[in-house]
């Protein structure tokens, strides 16, 4: 049977990678997996200068998921290649650095430092940071913004390129036209959503920031029909996240367009969730009958004669 997937000239041995900011660096959870069984580690967001995020209260559980607002904390470009990227480089699997920024600018500076580094097989871009020259303005709720990112740093490097789309927009299959059209290998998909809790004893909010990113099964939903807009309106490949904690999750991803899926949240529950769901979509594949798993993209069989309103067919 053939699980694996070549993206942009990146080859994955399986489907399934594990998703930035929820499985470190890779040598944190290697003591719990076998990490050579993953498809791919996103490695946590690399910022050009190291930052320290946000103030504590930073993460609180949710019903069905959990908020964060980490702040992309990280150690700095200088620190990720001096110290992370030598073990990573080790791993039977492939490594995708994750890359977020303030500027434009930034965003070229970091990925320009890595193109002379091995052991990289992609960039997953994360436009959902702020843009400090815009007054705080999300890159990736700006179409404009999300399209110049792209753009420049197609024009920077021949390594599979990955932009990962916030969810908190109101078309997120423009923002995957625009990537598509300046040159993005693919799209990942989605990012957390906006939300927050609160502390009835202390009238406050949990998050020192007030909001944070809900992750977790609470979103699956959401990202099923995000992923499924987005297969219906570009044709690059798509990598789904969003509440996966099961092989049928992964399935279901995989249904509804997505080439791909990343596992987070589950992570921090269980490190071996990522190499659990991917044995277990080889399982079902086998039961099925399925040769090839790439059958299952974009297989969502809807009854005919209904249509899904607002979608425009790409494929």
């Amino acid at each position: 049977m053939n699980t694996s997937f070549t993206l942009g000239g990146m080859h994955l041995k399986n489907r399934v990678l594990v998703a930035s900011g929820t499985f470190g660096y890779g040598n944190e959870a290697a003591p719990y997996t076998d990490l050579s069984q993953l498809g791919g580690i996103v490695t946590k967001s690399v910022s050009w200068l190291p930052r320290q995020g946000n103030a504590p209260t930073r993460i609180a559980e949710t019903p069905a998921g959990m908020l964060n607002s980490i702040g992309l904390a990280n150690v700095g470009i200088d620190a990720f290649v001096r110290d992370k990227l030598p073990y990573l480089r080790r791993i039977d699997t492939a490594i995708v650095v994750n890359i977020a920024a303030s500027s434009l600018d930034e965003y070229v500076d970091v990925l320009e430092r890595l193109e002379d580094e091995d052991g990289i097989a992609g960039y997953e871009i994360n436009v959902s940071c702020p843009n400090v020259k815009e007054g705080g303005l999300n890159f990736g709720t700006r179409c404009d913004m999300t399209e110049a990112i792209t753009r420049e740093l197609r024009k920077r490097t021949k390594r599979p390129l990955i932009i990962k789309l916030t969810p908190n927009v109101t078309h997120i299959g423009d923002f995957a036209k625009a990537c598509e059209a300046e040159g993005a290998d693919a799209v990942s998909l989605i990012n957390t959503l906006v939300g927050m809790a609160v502390n009835l004893q202390t009238r406050r909010p949990v998050l020192s920031t007030i909001t944070g990113g809900l992750s977790g099964p609470a979103i699956k939903p959401v990202a099923l029909a995000k992923v499924f807009e987005v297969y219906k309106a570009v044709t690059i490949p798509i990598v789904g996240i969003g509440g996966i904690t099961t092989w049928e999750d992964a399935i279901e991803f995989l249904l509804v367009g997505a080439s791909a899926v990343q596992v987070g949240t589950a992570s921090f529950r269980d490190p071996d969730a990522g190499a659990k769901i991917a044995a277990g979509m080889e399982v079902y594949c086998e039961a099925e009958g399925i040769n090839d798993i790439q059958e299952l993209v974009g297989g969502l069989r809807i009854p005919e004669g209904v249509a899904a309103p607002g979608f425009v067919k790409a494929r």
